[in-house]
């Protein structure tokens, strides 16, 4: 009799491989985003879509304040089409990010989600800021 993790068979290596492509254009996570800001290379731009007063208490160094609400045609034009913006909330218990995720991606543009949010960057050890930026 098997046990419950293998009750399901796991997937064939392509099919599996394919997967995980997939889910990796729509997310990246903590590790990622702090190795871009520690001097990799940012071509992102990195969204903070939680409310004011919670970034002005604590939020990730580089981030933009910009509630997923808050999010028009007119105030996402300040960038250029191509613009890949990564978005992260309070972390796995919140789906602000999802929601300022799926409305980037009605308003045509291009928006991965930061997974694990605020939790996991706390829960990587990483530091965060208090100084408040918004987007204009």
């Amino acid at each position: 009799m098997p046990s419950p993790v293998t009750e399901n068979p796991a997937a064939e290596p392509d099919l599996a491989a394919a997967h995980y492509a997939a889910k990796r254009a729509f997310e990246t996570d903590c590790s990622d985003v702090h190795a871009a800001f520690a001097g990799a290379k940012v071509d992102f731009i990195l969204l903070d879509v939680r409310s004011p007063a919670l970034f002005s208490q604590s939020h990730l160094p580089g981030a933009i304040n910009l509630p997923h609400g808050k999010m028009t045609a007119h105030r996402m034009s300040a960038w250029a089409e191509d613009t890949l913006f990564v978005v992260y909330c309070a972390g796995p218990h919140c789906n602000g990010a999802d929601k300022a995720a799926f409305r980037l991606a009605k308003l045509g543009l291009k928006a991965k989600l930061m997974i694990g949010g605020m939790t996991g960057w706390a829960d990587e050890g990483f530091a965060f800021e208090s100084e408040a930026i918004a987007a204009e």
